[in-house]
């Protein structure tokens, strides 16, 4: 299961590639579309905590933790893009946060 993150993440790369192209203003857009995504997990929990009293209760925490899942996923494609390997950053993002703990 874990490979067929990183995989899935570098076909995604492959494929707004081949159909965006591959130029600053792409990249800017990959990178943008991490606030939108963080954006609907933001509303999201609003939506479980039923902030908005004109809506009410509109989502529950599974809806938060697959909005969170796509921040994240959206993320590996944007380091992707960035030309790097988002496994090995993720990895060494992970290494500091462990040595931070102990």
């Amino acid at each position: 299961m874990d490979e067929l993150i990183w995989s899935t993440a570098r076909a995604s790369r492959d494929w707004l590639d081949t159909t965006n192209g591959t130029g600053d203003t792409e990249l800017t857009c990959r990178i943008l579309k991490l606030t939108e995504e963080a954006g609907e997990a933001a509303a999201a929990w609003i939506g479980v905590l039923g902030q908005n009293p004109r809506k009410g209760v509109t989502h529950t925490r599974d809806d938060v933790a697959a909005e969170l899942a796509d921040v994240v996923f959206t993320a590996l494609v944007a380091i992707e893009s960035l030309g790097l390997d988002a496994r090995s950053v993720v990895s060494g993002c992970a290494a500091k946060v462990r040595s931070r703990l102990t």
